[in-house]
């Protein structure tokens, strides 16, 4: 019997295969091989240390995810401890190149590297990517790399962050006169259809005095590999030290990227001495041109649009922090291709180097964040969100020392991506009275503002520093790029127009601060509005419809993730469009019936009562007879219900004010359908549910029948159907997970939240009737059996290929 199962499947159109973004020498991953302690001893960093018994691991890693939820823990982490940990890698230098660095994307926290017992450095901050120089106490023979990080401040922000060498980690050999670290980048001088001019801004890192002619070539690829500009200049010093050269590329007719056509060139530089090559880098380029205007709001390539942004954090539930690209892929594909999104808040602090990749490839704009505290610290919940006493932990205590390299690491990094549009000094460091306070929250502030930010407090840190702090945050950016625009994400407006912030940024972001717009655009009239956090309510989204000078807005979140808990049980926070396995939840669908371009209907049900709700799932099995209000979530102009082939809720019109068309009907048995229809009735889109039976049996889907050394992750989606093969949306069977081949299970993820049981082992309960399984290969060649049991129920499998690969 036909039957549905909601699964999104996929086309994947480019390699995932990592590559370290450094700009310069040989990079080779440097993930396999560590040895790992979740303890402290100051001896680790002698050479000659004892470490035989430590545990053996490929990085990335997170220890935190490997953790003992607790109740005892804090809420704002997701229950999860944190801790000391050591990482040592014993290695031998086996090519000739003159230098070595060690490059890692990312350590949750408070760094120390050493090499052969000698501090190659510190770096607090855990989401900035750096870089060491081996050379000076590199030895031939065996050489020991060891790292401290320190976590033992666990509580230290207000969401999960995981702990450990939990991104990659690259090998970079080099000849002693190279490109520096991040020293390439380009921007688009001038575009047009006609002629695109492009800078290319080269710096080279002298160890030695160069000999002989040093020469810059940089040459432009088209997407199919062909030559379509090249300019070369001299390196005109040869002493030690850093040189910078800018050269001029001419592109006639030019291709731009776009959100739905996100072409892309290759930017390849060579470095030259006496014509021979001494050092060379690869970077995509996208030309795209940005305008943002105080009444017209946002253009990308002319063409004045609407940001339709979400709120991601780094996490993937399960997984903790180390989340590979391809679960990375599917996530923001599920949010562009389903549910309409075209921009991403990297909230709050800059993440993994292929998340940029993907959106470059993708076609989604990036809102790049540097921080979410600077110089005090804020409230982080521990008995749940909002509930209790505060704890303060934090990255306060670096930030003076740091923030400055940090913002401008960051912009570095990340200039050359065509998807990153803005970039971000902070998010709601100016909440009021967390820490900073002002005057103005007294009287007509507190009632213009919020309430529950309470009144002045004159003993509270002055709320004048954010203005002062935010010039120089914003100078860092634009000494690195003056081609985007800088913003920061405010949670006090009308505390911080007090101050020197919204002057300081060129783009000011409200976060839940829709009441304000219309003031604001009056009485600044020269300031670029957006929302730069908002609820998924279908209010926020038609302040922004609604409104000319509100270019978008950023939905609060794109994904359910670990941390900002509520009390125990709880693992994180619920408010995603889609769940902790990237599934559309019901408030995905109904985002989807706001934004997408593609038609959209879902129908989703719950016992009659006068509300009308955009979380209610697509379930059919109630008491006969019983009232129940069915809700439609399309973007069609009117929908009808039908059930069992007859018409049982006449066609609406779209309710614009709710976005809901909803009918009370009495329970029956069978298949409950909705049409979404234009306006003469043709039907655009429809979505059906059937009420199920007992739990039968299970259905298994994956994403992909290969794994390989491009594609190393398969997602395996089991759900509960009956004996029809319907699924059992009310099932919560526990299921057994069995691999046998080249290729392990990462975790189960059933996306529930209040789930407080180990997810990584071979056995978890579905919610609502699902499953998703993590399937990574080892990379041995040979088939991939992954076979699901459950007690009562007929098991289901898939069989994969595994492709031998070198990690």
């Amino acid at each position: 019997m036909k039957h549905i199962i909601f699964f999104i499947t996929f086309t994947f159109l480019f390699s995932l295969r990592l590559e370290a973004q450094v700009s310069f020498g040989k990079a080779v991953n440097f993930n396999d091989g560590w040895l790992f302690q979740l303890a402290d001893d100051s001896a680790a960093v002698v050479e000659g240390y004892d470490d035989s018994r430590w545990r053996k691991l490929d990085l990335p890693h997170d220890w935190s995810i490997e953790g003992q939820l607790s109740p005892d823990l804090a809420s704002c982490t997701g229950y999860l401890p944190g801790g000391i940990g050591w990482y040592r890698k014993h290695f031998r230098v086996t090519d000739d190149a003159a230098r070595h660095y060690i490059y890692f994307e990312g350590v949750y926290n408070r760094s120390e590297v050493y090499l052969n017992g000698h501090l190659l450095g510190k770096r607090p901050n855990g989401y900035i990517s750096f870089m060491y120089d081996l050379t000076p106490y590199l030895k031939e023979g065996d050489n020991v790399l060891a790292v401290r990080v320190d976590h033992s401040r666990s509580a230290d922000s207000r969401w999960y962050t995981g702990s450990g060498i939990y991104r990659d980690v690259w090998m970079v050999s080099a000849p002693d006169v190279h490109f520096a670290q991040w020293g390439i980048g380009w921007q688009a001088t001038s575009l047009t259809d006609r002629r695109a001019t492009i800078a290319v801004d080269v710096e080279v890192e002298k160890h030695v005095e160069a000999t002989g002619r040093l020469e810059v070539r940089t040459t432009l690829l088209d997407a199919e590999g062909r030559q379509v500009a090249q300019a070369s200049g001299r390196v005109s010093d040869r002493k030690v030290g850093l040189t910078k050269r800018t050269l001029t590329l001419q592109v006639n007719r030019p291709k731009r990227w776009d959100l739905d056509t996100p072409y892309l060139y290759t930017l390849k530089t060579e470095l030259l001495a006496d014509g021979k090559r001494l050092d060379g880098s690869e970077t995509k380029v996208g030309l795209r041109t940005l305008e943002l205007d105080p009444d017209k709001g946002f253009a990308l390539n002319g063409r004045w649009m609407k940001v339709k942004g979400v709120c991601l954090h780094h996490d993937a539930g399960v997984l903790g922090s180390v989340v590979p690209p391809e679960v990375w892929e599917r996530r923001l594909t599920n949010l562009k291709k389903y549910l309409g999104a075209n921009a991403i808040r990297m909230s709050h602090n800059p993440q993994a180097p292929i998340v940029y990749d993907l959106c470059d490839r993708l076609g989604l704009l990036v809102m790049d964040e540097a921080s979410d505290e600077w110089e005090f610290p804020k409230r982080k919940w521990i008995k749940g969100w909002n509930k209790g006493e505060p704890g303060y932990q934090g990255s306060f205590d670096f930030f003076e020392e740091w923030i400055e390299q940090d913002v401008t690491d960051m912009v570095r990094r990340d200039r050359n991506h065509p998807s990153v549009f803005l970039w971000s000094i902070g998010n709601e460091v100016d909440y009021p009275n967390d820490p900073y306070s002002h005057p103005i929250l007294d009287g007509a502030g507190a009632t213009i503002n919020q309430p529950m930010f309470g009144g002045y407090k004159p003993d509270a840190p002055d709320a004048m520093r954010i203005g002062v702090i935010a010039q120089r945050l914003a100078a860092c950016v634009r000494a690195v790029d003056k081609s985007r625009p800088v913003t920061g994400a405010l949670a006090g407006v009308v505390m911080s127009n007090q101050t020197a912030y919204p002057e300081a940024v060129d783009v000011v972001g409200y976060n839940y601060t829709e009441n304000r717009y219309d003031e604001d655009h009056a009485t600044y009239p020269d300031r670029v509005i957006y929302g730069s956090e908002t609820g998924s309510g279908i209010g926020a989204w038609q302040a922004v419809k609604d409104r000319d000078f509100i270019f978008g807005q950023f939905v609060w979140t794109g994904t359910d993730y670990l941390g900002e808990a509520g009390a125990w049980p709880s693992r994180g926070l619920g408010t995603g469009l889609l769940d902790f396995a990237s599934l559309p939840k019901p408030r995905g669908h109904h985002r989807a019936a706001l934004w997408s371009e593609k038609p959209v209907t879902y129908i989703g049900t719950y016992p009659k009562r006068d509300d009308l709700s955009p979380d209610a799932w697509d379930i059919w099995n109630y008491e006969p007879g019983q009232q129940i209000r069915v809700v439609c979530y399309t973007n069609a102009p009117q929908a009808r219900l039908l059930l069992n082939g007859k018409v049982v809720g006449e066609m609406k019109p779209y309710d614009a004010k709710s976005g809901i068309i909803h009918w009370d009907i009495p329970y029956e048995a069978g298949e409950l359908r909705a049409e979404g229809c234009d306006e003469a009735g043709k039907v655009l889109s429809s979505y059906a549910v059937r009420s199920s039976g007992l739990p039968y049996a299970l259905c298994v889907t994956a994403d992909c029948d290969t794994l390989s050394a491009d594609r190393r992750v398969a997602h395996v989606l089991v759900e509960v159907v009956d004996e029809q093969g319907i699924p059992v949306r009310l099932a919560d069977n526990e299921i057994t997970c069995r691999i046998e081949g080249p290729a392990r299970l990462l975790g189960l993820e059933n996306g529930n939240n209040s789930d407080m049981s180990e997810h990584r082992d071979h056995r978890q309960r579905v919610w609502r009737g699902r499953l998703l399984a993590y399937v990574q290969a080892t990379g041995e060649a040979g088939d991939i059996r992954i076979r699901f049991t459950s007690p009562l129920l007929q098991k289901a499998e898939v069989v994969l290929r595994g492709d031998a690969f070198s990690k």
